[in-house]
């Protein structure tokens, strides 16, 4: 049988973090914690569920899931976000992998969102298929934000979903958006990217049409409108954050920026 570490990262998840370490039980063989500096119960709720907790200072998500990983006793490597869980289809599916001989280094499964109270069924956010489970020699996680496992070739496929309780409010998305913009026209900033008014104004309108339209947001209702709205604004907020990165390094005596 393939023996199997439950990777997270958390800060402050004491309201999501019961539900997903009771998702990995009598899936995970072990599971193991970076916590960032959680000032509530984290740590203590990780430890009742028999966690490996580790204290580590923030610096961005693919380290802090490497740093979990390097920490693990097996090989293979199950990684989850605190605010996720394994659906019972999911979890019959990773139990009965492991009894299995594995074909792939890397294995993804689908991801369905939970939206201000309601699940996500289209929008682009479903399948959302995302590649967790892994071997740790023959993969790693890279970028600074929306973090994705580098390795080479094709991955495998696992059914059923894997729960995203997501956002809880508008103004959460709107905290979130704002945050994430910023770390992404930082790491553009950092890759050098120079172009951003063309992408400013075409890509906007094209992530609403994308979101709402192709991928069929209206049907989500009300939640698909503001999902598409915010996709939009996601894009319009990284590329005014990105010139504006650009326009203080020429201030500051860069390159002129286009």
């Amino acid at each position: 049988m393939i023996r199997l570490s439950a990777c997270m990262i958390t800060l402050n998840e004491e309201h999501n973090l019961s539900r997903a370490l009771e998702s990995v039980r009598g899936v995970a063989d072990e599971i193991v914690i970076v916590d960032c500096g959680s000032r509530d119960r984290t740590p203590e709720i990780a430890r009742e569920y028999g966690a490996k907790v580790i204290t580590n200072a923030w610096t961005n998500f693919a380290q802090q899931k490497n740093s979990a990983a390097a920490a693990a006793n097996n090989d293979w490597i199950l990684s989850l976000d605190a605010d996720e869980e394994l659906s019972d289809e999911l979890r019959g599916s990773l139990l009965a992998w492991k009894e299995g001989e594995p074909g792939c280094a890397v294995y993804e499964f689908a991801r369905r969102a939970w939206y201000v109270g309601a699940w996500i069924k289209h929008s682009g956010w479903y399948p959302d298929r995302q590649r967790r489970l892994y071997r740790r020699d023959l993969a790693r996680f890279s970028g600074i934000v929306h973090e994705s496992l580098s390795f080479e070739g094709r991955p495998g496929r696992l059914g059923g979903d894997l729960l995203h309780y997501t956002i809880r409010s508008f103004s959460e998305h709107e905290e979130k958006v704002e945050r994430y913009t910023t770390l992404a026209a930082q790491q553009m900033c950092a890759a050098g990217r120079r172009n951003w008014r063309a992408a400013l104004w075409l890509a906007t309108p094209w992530n609403w049409f994308n979101s709402y339209v192709l991928h069929l947001g209206f049907l989500d209702g009300s939640r698909g409108w503001v999902i598409s709205r915010m996709a939009a604004r996601s894009t319009w907020l990284k590329f005014k954050k990105l010139g504006e990165l650009r326009d203080s390094a020429w201030r500051d005596g860069g390159t002129k920026p286009l």
